[in-house]
């Protein structure tokens, strides 16, 4: 019997270099499911639908939430982000680990609802670096970048709800950590004890 894959919330303020240390991440391991998250904003350059994100309509992201078809959901920066729930329970039913990129009210919303969830915060290091990685991406006016600061600060002050802290000053080091913590997360006792039954 297939033993149920892992939940991995990994949250951080827009700019840690969430997405870029999850794809170096998912290269390295092959049992590892990205939920791409659904969301109300208009996609960034490169950004692709179903691959990325699940772009919509409000009104089609309300919907959802009518019929409780997402695992959180939450508005950030006048746009609203939420996980669907259906394909997070299939992948990890068919043993797959899934990671989450959400941020962290939506974040406490997945750890209410499953307690064996892990949580995983991202931060580059310091909020100048912050500041100048949001102003190199050239994708939000002034306001935005100031909107973006203000909502890092206050996610930083939920940092103690998440089981580990990356620092994303090099992308190669934090996603040879987070696939650390993945590993050490799958190697726990509770995980491997059965293995053992007949030897112990």
């Amino acid at each position: 019997m297939t033993r149920p894959g892992k939940l991995f919330v990994i949250s951080g303020p827009s700019g840690a270099g969430k997405s870029t240390v999850i794809a170096r991440l998912l290269k390295r391991l092959n049992t590892v499911y990205f939920s791409i998250s659904a969301t109300t904003r208009e996609p960034r350059r490169g950004e692709r639908d179903k691959i990325d994100y699940l772009f919509m309509s409000e009104a089609e992201f309300q919907n959802m939430v009518k019929n409780d078809q997402l695992l959180e959901y939450a508005e950030y920066v006048g746009h609203y982000y939420g996980t669907p729930a259906q394909p997070v329970a299939e992948k990890r039913k068919a043993g797959y680990d899934v990671i989450l990129d959400i941020e962290s009210a939506g974040a406490r919303q997945v750890m209410e609802k499953i307690p064996e969830a892990i949580g995983i915060f991202l931060f580059p290091g310091s909020f100048k670096v912050l500041e100048e990685r949001l102003r190199l991406r050239s994708t939000d006016s002034e306001e935005k970048i100031k909107q973006r600061l203000i909502k890092a600060r206050s996610e930083c002050r939920s940092i103690k709800m998440y089981d580990y802290i990356i620092i994303n000053d090099r992308v190669e080091t934090a996603a040879e950590e987070a696939a650390a913590i993945i590993t050490a997360e799958k190697c726990r006792t509770s995980e491997r004890i059965h293995l053992l039954k007949e030897e112990c």
